[in-house]
């Protein structure tokens, strides 16, 4: 993508289009959310499911990620960027109960603590089937833009073939834990750490990702 775009609004036109294309027709695309002015973190996902309430064609709210789940926001309290009470809302109702307001509610927390959540994928799946990088691939530009518009001052990338895609050369995260990787797109230098993933079949690793991102927090 050669043009270079100014805000995260003027993206989701080609999201969109890409869901269609690789998505499960019955769902929408899952965006991005959090901090857009120079956050602390942002971290990178690989895509969405339909656990996330918001890909629902009913959900009249954002489309942020992980809206409607739990396990992440354990994961966000536990490195000290979600609030007390915030957190103990979450866990504290059924998914199918976040409503517009709540998910707004959680993520301006988010942007308090100053951080920015997305994934490289926008395409929501039914379920957390594996996608061929391929797909990945047809969306490493718009991430770039998304990094070029939101300016984060450090970028966590979940996983060996998220990070594997983004940084341009084979990843392994457990031999590069709390490696600082310089990448330029667009003539702007970002910082890039890989981690593990930290939920559905990498949940056994989160205390290494808790400890990573920790350690990324303190180094910034």
């Amino acid at each position: 993508m050669d043009k270079r775009y100014q805000s995260l609004e003027e993206l989701k036109v080609f999201y969109d289009r890409l869901q269609e294309q690789y998505g499960a027709l019955e769902l929408d695309s899952i965006y991005n959310g959090g901090c857009e002015d120079n956050p602390d973190i942002c971290f990178v996902f690989m895509n969405p499911t339909g656990r996330n309430i918001a890909s629902l064609k009913s959900w009249c709210g954002p489309k942020f990620p992980w809206i409607g789940t739990k396990n992440i926001w354990t994961l966000f309290y536990e490195v000290g960027l979600l609030n007390e009470d915030i957190y103990t809302s979450i866990r504290s109702i059924k998914g199918s109960e976040w409503t517009s307001d709540f998910a707004n509610k959680v993520y301006d927390n988010v942007r308090k603590n100053r951080f920015f959540i997305t994934n490289l994928g926008k395409c929501t799946q039914v379920d957390a089937r594996p996608l061929p990088d391929k797909v990945f691939l047809e969306y490493k530009g718009l991430l770039e833009q998304e990094f070029l518009i939101v300016k984060p001052k450090a970028i966590v990338l979940f996983g060996n073939q998220v990070s594997s895609i983004v940084l341009g050369e084979k990843i392994s995260v457990s031999t590069c834990r709390k490696k600082k990787f310089i990448r330029t797109i667009n003539g702007e230098d970002f910082v890039f750490y890989s981690v593990f993933y930290p939920v559905g079949n990498g949940s056994f690793n989160v205390s290494k990702a808790i400890e990573d991102i920790k350690w990324i927090r303190d180094n910034l």
